[in-house]
């Protein structure tokens, strides 16, 4: 006799993985030496998957690590990946080559935050940024969404906030839509409810108002910048993000590490001015 797993089981979550990285069972089988028909069975319920098989289409799928261990948990199999607190002393080499990593970047800003986006490392320049901001938001943990789009933190002294803002919380929604995490739904209502500065009473602009104008101006067009005043300096940087490679633990696998890759000669002298 066939059992019939509800719908609640892991084929489901397996077909809804799939259809959202908009690959056929066809394809999925082929990638991980299967059949269309297993697939088929596995995701109606008609076939439980081995845990080897679960891994192989976590595999394919590029399934975060949390989240395979949520489809070996559904599954009937014991999780697979570890998630080991950042400052257990087994994660100390973890924590040693982000440090150096960081204070090797200075002085340009770079800072590593985990799957909440709080703040766990960051380097000199990321605090000369952050001088200003109100001290309520400095409590631990700190938040880098918070951080920059409260009205008492960065949000009032970037320039072109409106895009910048967009872009972080279109970032989120894709985290979110990939997670499906709660904690980080409720940051994202959090952040997008906070109201933005009023631009035109700012009493920080330059004298025409076209401070952001004349840093786009400098910054090259391949990327979004981040345009921000630091004590009467108009800064713009490029940011990117990295992430590990083939992480094995949860904690690992949600660390991203971004760095502000200043976008003129203007911006890079200052923060070698003031940090050196």
């Amino acid at each position: 006799m066939t059992t019939v797993f509800p719908d609640t089981g892991v084929g489901p979550l397996l077909r809804d993985w799939r259809e959202r990285r908009r690959i056929s069972q066809l394809d999925l089988a082929l990638r991980a030496d299967s059949s269309a028909r297993h697939i088929s069975f596995i995701e109606t319920g008609r076939s439980r998957p081995s845990e080897d098989m679960v891994l192989r289409l976590a595999e394919q799928l590029d399934i975060p690590v949390r989240e395979r261990n949520a489809l070996l948990v559904v599954a009937g199999y014991a999780p697979r990946y570890a998630q080991t607190p950042l400052d257990d002393p087994a994660m100390a080499s973890v924590r040693d080559g982000l440090d150096r990593l960081l204070a090797g970047y200075e002085p340009y800003p770079a800072l590593v935050v985990d799957g909440r986006y709080d703040v766990v490392a960051a380097n000199r320049g990321i605090a000369l940024l952050m001088e200003g901001v109100a001290e309520e938001l400095l409590t631990p943990p700190l938040n880098a969404m918070r951080i920059t789009l409260h009205p008492a933190g960065l949000a009032p002294r970037i320039r072109n906030l409106a895009e910048w803002r967009a872009d972080l919380l279109t970032q989120m929604e894709r985290q979110i839509a990939l997670v499906r995490s709660p904690e980080l739904r409720t940051l994202y209502e959090e952040v997008a409810a906070y109201p933005v500065p009023d631009r035109a009473d700012r009493a920080d602009r330059d004298a025409d108002g076209r401070g952001a104008d004349r840093a786009r101006e400098r910054t090259p067009s391949f990327a979004l910048p981040l345009v921000i005043e630091h004590g009467g300096q108009v800064l713009s940087f490029i940011a990117s993000i990295a992430t590990f490679n083939t992480p094995m633990d949860v904690t690992v696998a949600e660390l991203a590490i971004e760095t502000f890759l200043p976008a003129d000669r203007e911006t890079a002298a200052y923060l070698r001015e003031r940090l050196q």
